[in-house]
């Protein structure tokens, strides 16, 4: 058996910035045995090279259902199966009648409304002079988007986020599973609602009514269990994408300066945001199947392998001067929404939501600067981001 790797040990500033953290492991190697550090405090394979990670992601002997060897997620007791714990055929099944409905064409269609609400959240935000980005701009932005698309009644969204919050980036044990359990019992009462009303025209009624060719459609839990993915996933990781892609922007005014300058180089930008700090730092739970080998070490059948996102995409054999944001770089080929069958359904969404708010923000923010230091980094190794920006410009 490896050395195991306390994470632990290396403090608070790991969470303040692993990327020194996971530079020195790459050094070592490409995959260690480490343990993470309290709350979750296992030991796991994390895989840290880019090669390795991005076969790993899509090596189908690496499984995801916990329950084929034994365990069981408090969210899939209290949700059901979705898409992220499900292995083919039955990943395959539900992804399929996901995607009748979640097409690249509703996405686009949603173009204008999500520079109608950008536009309304800037009418807001601008005439202070100052606020939180994160408060005022990047979390509402698409958790609105998301909660419309979805269904989810206004007079529920403030409910929802802090559910959603605590189930992404929990408190401790105890906040976590009543926050769990209360977005289960919610998202129950809305789908019945739904199924009641026969209301048609938001992506969850039309999942209620969906049905494949075989006539197969979604169990009331399937159904569950694809809102609830597709709720947290769609929202929480473009907040963070949003926050921290404006905070690389404004600590290197250079790269700045060449966006005010010529924004058709956006895509390219948003990429390179998502590579450089990208709003997911770990995939999520993943185990050896059977016994195999990730680059040169041996992984033993049922041990859990955590294939690391932030440490993959600033691998400098993969990304030249990998510590450096730089967004003329061609960043293709970044881990940030995963690779293979488990690739992020919602990178279409998140990647518009970002090219229509940050355009919108440097153009109607002159002088946009730091207000302030960052109000700390969201606790655990799944999500990247930090909880507050503050943020000035000129009015």
């Amino acid at each position: 058996m490896a050395d195991v790797i306390d994470l632990e040990e290396y403090g608070a500033g790991f969470t303040e910035d692993p990327h020194p953290v996971y530079a020195r492991l790459r050094e070592l190697g490409p995959v260690h045995r480490v343990r993470l550090p309290q709350p979750d405090g296992y030991e796991t394979w994390l895989v840290v090279g880019y090669e390795e990670a991005r076969a790993a992601l899509a090596d189908p002997r690496i499984g995801k259902d916990p329950q084929k060897i034994g365990v069981t997620f408090l969210d899939e007791e209290l949700i059901g199966k979705y898409l992220l714990i499900a292995d083919p055929p039955q990943h395959t099944r539900l992804r399929k009648l996901v995607a009748r409905e979640f097409t690249g064409r509703r996405v686009e269609a949603l173009r204008p409304r999500v520079r109608e609400i950008t536009g309304q959240l800037l009418d807001a935000m601008l005439p202070r002079g100052r606020a939180d980005l994160v408060e005022s701009f990047a979390y509402p932005l698409p958790l609105t988007v998301i909660c419309e698309l979805l269904g989810v009644p206004e007079t529920d969204r403030a409910a929802f986020r802090a559910m959603s919050t605590e189930v992404v980036a929990p408190t401790d044990a105890t906040t976590e599973l009543a926050a769990v359990e209360q977005l289960g019992a919610y998202l129950t009462e809305l789908i019945e609602d739904k199924r009641r009303s026969g209301h048609s025209g938001d992506l969850l009624s039309d999942l209620i009514r969906t049905t494949a060719e075989d006539e197969d459609r979604l169990s009331a839990e399937e159904l569950r269990g694809m809102a609830f993915i597709l709720l947290i996933a769609g929202h929480e990781t473009t907040v963070n994408l949003l926050a921290s892609g404006v905070r690389a922007l404004l600590t290197h005014p250079d790269q700045l300066a060449a966006l005010r300058a010529d924004m058709s180089l956006l895509d390219g930008a948003v990429e390179e945001m998502l590579r450089y700090e990208g709003p997911v730092e770990n995939a999520t739970f993943r185990y050896a199947a059977e016994p195999l080998d990730i680059g040169g070490t041996a992984i033993p059948a049922g041990d859990p392998v955590l294939i690391g996102l932030t440490a993959a995409d600033r691998d400098g054999g993969r990304f030249p001067a990998p510590d450096r944001f730089d967004i003329l770089r061609a960043p293709q080929g970044h881990l940030a929404f995963g690779h293979g069958i488990h690739y992020c359904l919602g990178a279409p969404l998140a990647r518009l939501e970002a090219r229509v708010a940050l355009r919108a923000l440097l153009e109607r923010c002159p002088g946009l600067a730091l207000d302030g230091p960052h109000g700390g980094w969201l606790p655990g190794m799944l999500m990247r981001g930090v909880r507050t920006l503050p943020v000035r410009w000129q009015t």
